[in-house]
C-alpha cells in the first residue's frame, strides 16, 4: 500500500546523447551510490531552444532513483560525467511509494 513519505526519495530526469553515454553514467552512479537505479529510455525525441535555435535531437532519458540527501552530489557527478554544456538535471520529490521500495533506495545510496 502507498504511503504518502517526506523528506525520503527523489526521481531525477537527465538526457543523454547517446545509449553508450547513459549507459555509462548510469553505472558510474549506481557504483559510486548516488543512485540506487537508473532506467534507460532510448527513442527519446527532443525539441527545443539553444542559441537561440530551434533544434531537435534523438537522445536517450535517464530515470534515475536517488536519495534527496544525495541530490547536491548526484548533481555535481553528473555535471562532471556529461558531455553537454547544459545538462538536464530535474529533481522530482516522491511524495508516496511502496515503503520497501523507498527503503531499498535509502540503504543503496549514500550521502
Amino acid at each position: 500500500m502507498f504511503r504518502p513519505m517526506t523528506d525520503s526519495a527523489s526521481v531525477v530526469l537527465c538526457t543523454c546523447p547517446d545509449l553508450a553515454t547513459a549507459r555509462a553514467m548510469a553505472g558510474e552512479l549506481v557504483k559510486e551510490r548516488l543512485a540506487a537505479c537508473v532506467n534507460l529510455l532510448p527513442g527519446v525525441i527532443s525539441v527545443y531552444r539553444w542559441e537561440a535555435q530551434v533544434e531537435s535531437a534523438n537522445e536517450v532519458m535517464m530515470i534515475i532513483k536517488t536519495s534527496r540527501r544525495a541530490l547536491a552530489g548526484l548533481e555535481k557527478r553528473i555535471s562532471t560525467l556529461h558531455p553537454y554544456d547544459v545538462p538536464e538535471i530535474i529533481a522530482l520529490d516522491i511524495t508516496a511509494g511502496l515503503p520497501a521500495y523507498l527503503r531499498w533506495i535509502d540503504e543503496c545510496v549514500t550521502p
